[in-house]
């Protein structure tokens, strides 16, 4: 049986022709998951051109850079099969005027009748474009809608620069602003992972907007943010060294059972107030993460031991992973590249495919409730 995961180091139309009729002889109701790194997004057109020819569904996402290899690839698609194309669903255009909930609810109460419908356990997958502002309020308004009844997983797709760019696409639309969504049948659901440690020192998010912090126990954010920066990890932060730093500086979100969801801090406003990657709810209790903080030998065993709980023994098989693009960034390429290496070994699987992302959607315990997480890794099998 051919491999359903597959790297092609160019997107050649030639090759990625014979890949996909090679699928489709044994696998006719076959659909393709399709990733590419930003600097390929032009070949989207190429894939979708393939997919009519071919005749197959296709969905995908642009990233700031592939997992292929045991490492990150900057050139080149992934092509992943499903044997049997999935239920896909996209969104309507993604506001933070209070009609996003509604839009969640549309798609919430079409993945219900789906599941409904089947007779085996679901993963809901999702892609986000990286630059809707109101995630985590989406994830809440689909939990109410669909409770345990599915597995949540999920990434964000888009430049690392945080410019606007359509990064979502299927055999005929490439769209930004928006969420995909995909209904897996017969999957187990994904594990995530931060390694990040609980400090002990926690302080209000006073006024927050989204995923902005205006003010951290009833003064400016950024004053609050420096004073923390130096007194905990000794680390004189300015307006001209912010973004310098902030990636290695992350905020936590402390939550009622401990669990820590970071937020990193990506744009400093004329006002003092802070921009992160996801939203910071009202009144969260935050804390201030600093480099040490993350362990990657306790992620990596807790992703290695988790995921073959979750699904037996993934000795020989594929496992589809999507990588923080601000974690690789705090911890510089070369170890980051080594905690895929060593996730390989450790797991024993055949190959580690995926993508740098923007964000990640996972659950802390299975059939548990979906959060939006930056820095992590979010694992399953393929």
């Amino acid at each position: 049986m051919p491999n359903a995961v597959h790297y092609l180091d160019a997107v050649e139309p030639d090759r990625a022709r014979a890949v996909l009729l090679a699928w489709k002889t044994q696998f006719p109701a076959m659909g393709v998951f399709a990733l590419l790194p930003e600097p390929e997004a032009p070949a989207v057109a190429t894939l979708q051109a393939l997919a009519a020819e071919v005749d197959i569904p296709i969905f995908g996402g642009i990233f700031p850079a592939l997992i292929a290899e045991q490492g990150f690839r900057n050139s080149g698609c992934l092509l992943l099969r499903f044997d049997e194309a999935p239920f896909a669903v996209f969104s309507d255009p993604i506001t933070d005027d209070g009609r996003h909930v509604a839009v969640a609810e549309r798609i919430g109460a079409q993945i219900a009748a789906q599941v409904a419908a089947a007779d085996d356990e679901c993963t809901l997958f999702m892609l986000f474009d990286a630059l809707v502002p109101v995630i985590g309020s989406m994830l809440d308004a689909l939990y109410l809608e669909l409770a345990d009844r599915v597995h949540y997983a999920g990434a964000s797709a888009g430049s690392e620069s945080f410019q606007p760019m359509p990064c979502l696409f299927d055999r005929t639309r490439l769209l930004g602003n928006r969420a995909l969504f995909l209904l897996l049948r017969n999957h187990h659901g994904a594990i995530l992972e931060h390694g990040y440690c609980l400090p002990e020192r926690t302080y209000l998010a006073t006024t927050t907007e989204g995923n902005r912090i205006t003010h951290i126990d009833w003064r400016p954010a950024f004053d609050v943010y420096c004073e923390l920066a130096q007194a905990h990890y000794g680390v004189a932060i300015t307006r001209d060294n912010f973004y310098r730093h902030a990636v290695h500086l992350p905020f936590g979100i402390v939550r009622a059972n401990h669990n820590i969801l970071v937020r990193i801090p990506t744009t400093l406003h004329e006002d003092g107030s802070i921009g992160c990657v996801g939203e910071i709810p009202p009144h969260s209790m935050l804390t201030l993460l600093g480099g040490p903080a993350v362990d990657t030998h306790d992620t990596v065993d807790a992703l290695v031991e988790r995921v073959s709980r979750l699904n037996g023994d993934v000795a020989g098989r594929n496992k589809l992973l999507f990588y923080c693009a601000g974690r690789r960034l705090h911890l510089g390429l070369p170890d980051a590249e080594s905690e895929l290496r060593e996730l390989h070994r450790r797991s024993r699987c055949r190959e580690i495919a995926g993508a740098l992302s923007l964000g990640e959607i996972g659950a802390s315990t299975l059939w548990g409730y979906p959060l939006f997480h930056n820095a992590a890794l979010v694992a399953a099998l393929w």
